[in-house]
């Protein structure tokens, strides 16, 4: 029996269709994080970026959002092994690593809300960081996993 792709290729030898579908829909990526600027640690918080549609943890212009968020880092095979701040469940994050897929993830249990149900995603529990002062944001400050980032 033939090895799945993700199993078989590094990330930057996948198909566009391939790395697209790697993602598991938590939108963790699309947190406000906070950086410490005398240490560099970087805290998730609770407020997303203001084109995820928090209902259905999917961003509302996906192909159009760096046009509209200038400061949205597009993930690529390069960045994803440079971005310190890649939640440790990501899994563009544990294939870079080697850690394989969770069971949770949509190509190995084939279901696509099982990320959600599981309480892998941040589906329910964030608002947009429109609706907070900046000064503020550091109240939103939340350990998502119980890991370092």
């Amino acid at each position: 029996m033939t090895k799945p792709f993700w199993q078989t290729k590094r990330l930057d030898e996948m198909t566009p269709q391939e790395w697209e579908s790697v993602c598991d829909g938590c939108a963790k990526c699309c947190l406000l994080k906070l950086e410490d600027e005398d240490s560099g640690d970087i805290a998730y918080t609770r407020l997303h970026c203001r084109l995820l549609d928090a209902d259905l943890c999917k961003c509302a212009d996906y192909e159009n959002r760096k046009a509209k968020v200038p400061d949205c880092v597009i993930l690529t095979p390069k960045s994803v092994s440079e971005l310190k701040w890649m939640p440790q469940s990501c899994a563009y994050r544990r294939l870079h690593e080697g850690r394989g897929l969770p069971d949770w993830h949509h190509l190995i249990s084939g279901d696509r809300d099982l990320v959600h149900s599981g309480g892998h995603s941040v589906m329910g529990q964030t608002v947009s960081e429109d609706t907070v002062f900046e000064e503020d944001q550091i109240d939103w400050i939340i350990d998502w996993d119980g890991n370092p980032p």
